[in-house]
């Protein structure tokens, strides 16, 4: 299979179910059997997803990737092995983290609600025209990539979590703020957008709650 089928769906489901860490082995760039250059395009998707695990907690080098030509066997176990000891000294998924298997749960759950959005800001946003693998990581290391991933996935996903939060009962902006641990005041512009888009409403107590149907959704 082409690396470039590689989804990140498929990435956060090896840790939803429990990997310590998960491995991507392509073709040398330049040498895709294919015209879509799809080591890149998984490079892409990697850098990207790296990001992610950092903002929701996660230790990034629990997820690699690395070009390995069919012809190299030596390589390829010595990659193996080299991954397989470097999992082993980050330890469990999550513990290692300081995160609880609850914490955990609630935080790969919010990133998965994300995903199909994710995608098509990687294809519209964040692919560019580069041809070496050192542009990629140069440009996903940069401060314009991280304003851009402020801007479309952090906030994306920090209002993930709180529609997911919200599935429990009516929650004030405060109480919101201390789970989550974001500021007060991106909470408060993170719900007025939510109310005026119709995602959620205050009660007669001034909290927050989702609409019945928005609630089933969420609980799906």
């Amino acid at each position: 299979m082409c690396t470039g089928r590689v989804d990140p769906a498929f990435i956060l489901r090896a840790f939803s179910n429990g990997a310590d860490g998960v491995y991507i082995g392509g073709c040398w760039p330049g040498e895709c059997h294919y015209v879509t250059e799809g080591n890149y395009h998984a490079l892409s998707n990697v850098l990207l997803m790296k990001k992610v695990l950092v903002h929701i907690g996660i230790n990034p080098e629990r997820l690699r990737i690395e070009w390995v030509g069919a012809s190299e066997g030596v390589r390829f176990a010595e990659i193996m092995n080299d991954v397989s000891k470097k999992i082993k000294e980050l330890g469990p998924l999550g513990t290692a983290e300081g995160l609880d298997l609850k914490r955990l749960a609630f935080k790969l759950e919010a990133v998965e609600k994300i995903i199909p959005f994710m995608r098509l800001v990687e294809r519209e946003r964040l692919r560019i025209p580069l041809n070496k693998e050192e542009e990629y990581r140069a440009f996903y290391a940069s401060d314009e990539l991280n304003r851009l991933f402020k801007e479309l996935v952090a906030d994306k996903l920090a209002l993930s979590e709180i529609m997911l939060l919200l599935r429990e009962g009516p929650l004030s902006s405060v109480e919101i703020s201390d789970s989550l641990g974001l500021e007060r005041s991106d909470v408060v512009r993170y719900l007025n957008n939510s109310v005026r888009q119709g995602l959620i409403r205050f009660d007669e107590n001034q909290k927050v709650s989702l609409p019945p149907r928005a609630k089933e959704h969420a609980r799906v």
